[in-house]
C-alpha cells in the first residue's frame, strides 16, 4: 500500500521545501487532542492543557474531529490555490488570508473529510449542491456523535459562520499558546528547510527525498514518487508544484495531500538523530506475519536467551534440520534473528532490540 504522486514534467523551481505556521499549529492542535500519539510532547500538552481558558478549551472540543480523527487539508490551504505554485505565509495571519482565499465549496469539502462522504482523490459530486451527498455527510457525521452532526449541517446551512468561527478560534488558540511555540519552532523548521533545499539544489530530488523519511522514494525513470503508507492515493503535479513542509510537532505522521485538483503537499517530521528510522510497511508486515506462527514463536523463546544451532533447536523442539530450517528463514527475512559463524557451526540468535521496538513500529506505521 502506497500514496503515489506522479511527478513527470516537475521543474526544479516548483519544487519548494517551505515551513507553515497554519500546518504546525494543526499539529499542535492534535498533540494536544490525542497525546497518546506523541509522547515526548505530553509535558508540552499538559503544560498547554493546565492553563487552557475554560471557554476556549469547551471550543476546542467542538470541531477537533479536523484534527484529530483526521488532519484536515484546511490546516494546507495554499495547497488549494489554482495555479499549483502558492507557498505557505510566513506568519499565521498571512497563512489564515490563504484560507479565507478557498472558495466554499473547497472549504466544505475538506471539513466534511472526517466523514468520508466525498472522493478525494477523484472528481466527485459537489457537497453544497448535490442533495444526497449533502444527506450522506449528515447521515455519517451522525454516526460519530451530535457534536459533528451540528457542526455538519451547520457547515452546509452557512459555510460563511463556519468559516469566521474556524479563524477566530485559530487566532485564539496563537494568542493563548501556539506563537509562543511558534516563536521556538519556526527557527528549527526553516533550518531543515533550508537544508533539504541545499541537498536538492546540489545533489537532486532524490538525495532531497531521501532525507525527508525513508518511507519516500523516487523512481526518476518513471516519474513516481511513492510514499510508503497503509493507505491508497495518487495525484499528479502536472503544471503546478510539489510542495514539502516541515513539522517538529508532527511525528510519528507523514501526511500527504493529495486531494483532487489541488497542489500535492508532503507535511513530514523533521529527523531527530537519536530516533533510529521505522520499518517499510513491507518490512512490518513480514515481522507481524513471522510472528503469528506459534512454532517460530517459541523458536524465538529459546533464541532470545541464547544462541542455537539449527541442529540443536530441532532437537529441542522434536523436528527435523530441513523443517527448522525453513523457520529461521521467514525469521531472518523479517529482520528478526541475526546468524553468525563459529568455527563449522552457524548460531542463530534474536535481535532482541528490533522484537522490543515492534510495538512502537506497528503503531508508527499505523499513525504514519
Amino acid at each position: 500500500m502506497s500514496v503515489r504522486i506522479d511527478v513527470t514534467g516537475l521543474r526544479q523551481e516548483r519544487v519548494s521545501f517551505v515551513p507553515s505556521p497554519l500546518a504546525e499549529l494543526g499539529m499542535a492542535l492534535h498533540a494536544l487532542s490525542e497525546p497518546g500519539h506523541h509522547p515526548g510532547l505530553q509535558g508540552w500538552a499538559t503544560a498547554v492543557t493546565a492553563r487552557l481558558d475554560p471557554h476556549l478549551a469547551d471550543r476546542m472540543c467542538e470541531a477537533d474531529f479536523l484534527w484529530r480523527t483526521t488532519f484536515s487539508d484546511l490546516f494546507l490551504p495554499f495547497a488549494g490555490i489554482p495555479g499549483g505554485a502558492t507557498l505557505p505565509g510566513t506568519t499565521l495571519a498571512e497563512d489564515l488570508d490563504l484560507l479565507d482565499k478557498l472558495t466554499d465549496q473547497q472549504f466544505v469539502d475538506a471539513a466534511l473529510e472526517f466523514t468520508c462522504a466525498l472522493a478525494y482523490d477523484s472528481q466527485g459530486p459537489d457537497a453544497l449542491s448535490d442533495p444526497e451527498v449533502r444527506r450522506r455527510a449528515v447521515d455519517l457525521a451522525a454516526s460519530r456523535g451530535p457534536q459533528q452532526t451540528r457542526f455538519t449541517r451547520r457547515l452546509l446551512d452557512d459555510p460563511p459562520s463556519v468559516r469566521a468561527w474556524l479563524r477566530q478560534f485559530l487566532e485564539d488558540c496563537d494568542e493563548a499558546f501556539f506563537a509562543e511555540a511558534w516563536s521556538r519552532l519556526r527557527h528549527q523548521l526553516a533550518a531543515d528547510a533550508r537544508h533539504k533545499t541545499d541537498l536538492f539544489r546540489h545533489k537532486g530530488l532524490a538525495e532531497a527525498l531521501a532525507s525527508v523519511s525513508p518511507a519516500v522514494a523516487l523512481d526518476e525513470t518513471a516519474g513516481r514518487l511513492t510514499i510508503d503508507k497503509l493507505a491508497e492515493g495518487r495525484t499528479v503535479t502536472a503544471d503546478g508544484g510539489l510542495l514539502l513542509v516541515p513539522t517538529s510537532l508532527g511525528r510519528p505522521h507523514l501526511m500527504v495531500l493529495h486531494r483532487y485538483q489541488w497542489q500535492p503537499v508532503l507535511h513530514y517530521p523533521i529527523s531527530s538523530p537519536e530516533l533510529a528510522a521505522p520499518p517499510s510497511v513491507e518490512q512490518l508486515t513480514l515481522r507481524m506475519t513471522a510472528l503469528s506462527h506459534p512454532v517460530r514463536m517459541r523458536i524465538c523463546r529459546h533464541l532470545a536467551r541464547s544462541a542455537y544451532t539449527t541442529g540443536e533447536l530441532a532437537q529441542v523442539h522434536g523436528m527435523t534440520a530441513p523443517e527448522i530450517s525453513r523457520h529461521l528463514g521467514v525469521l531472518k527475512k523479517a529482520g528478526l534473528i541475526t546468524t553468525r559463524r563459529r568455527g563449522r557451526y552457524v548460531l542463530h540468535q534474536l535481535d532482541v532490540t528490533v522484537v522490543a521496538r515492534l510495538g512502537s513500529d506497528f503503531l508508527e506505521g499505523l499513525l504514519r
